[in-house]
């Protein structure tokens, strides 16, 4: 039981430390639609993965898109992260702002690139995105896109179990 409690008060505190942290720098690369890697001011590298959406994967139609999208917007550009914690897979995830005011995620969402996440959708961010589907904009073109999490699975279970 105590080691119980020591793990989740270094998870709590771990997990503050992150929520409190905002860094600076230069996004060097767009990894896909939603993740960058960015330099930071003390020359530090961090994969941010943006919080609160879920862009195609690179393998799924408009990916590709989403990606340029989001590369067209932020590719070596000066932004501000502020951290929000890390994923379940220990990625970092954060809010980036760029000139400290462009979210691209909502840009990303009101073209149609972007899905809210699977667990917890922002109640902003999902008027955004049913009003990019209900204009038919970017991959809500399509008559049932597969959300990005529902692609991660499938190839998940298409892998050749290790033995």
């Amino acid at each position: 039981m105590a080691k119980i409690i020591v793990a989740l008060v270094g998870w709590l505190i771990c997990t503050v430390g992150f929520a409190e942290q905002e860094i600076s720098g230069k996004v060097v690369s767009v990894i896909d639609g939603n993740t960058i890697e960015l330099v930071a001011d003390d020359s530090e590298t961090y994969k941010i993965t943006l919080y609160g959406i879920d862009a195609p994967e690179l393998g799924q139609e408009f990916g590709d898109n989403a990606q340029k999208f989001l590369q067209k917007m932020i590719l070596d550009k000066k932004v501000n992260v502020k951290i929000q914690g890390k994923d379940r897979w220990g990625n970092t995830i954060g809010i980036i702002f760029i000139d400290g005011k462009v979210d691209p995620r909502i840009e990303l969402l009101e073209a149609g690139l972007a899905w809210t996440t699977e667990r917890n959708p922002i109640q902003e961010f999902e008027l955004i995105k049913e009003n990019a589907r209900a204009k038919g904009k970017g991959l809500w073109k399509q008559q049932d896109p597969t959300p990005p999490w529902t692609y991660r699975r499938d190839q998940t279970m298409l892998e050749a179990k290790a033995r």
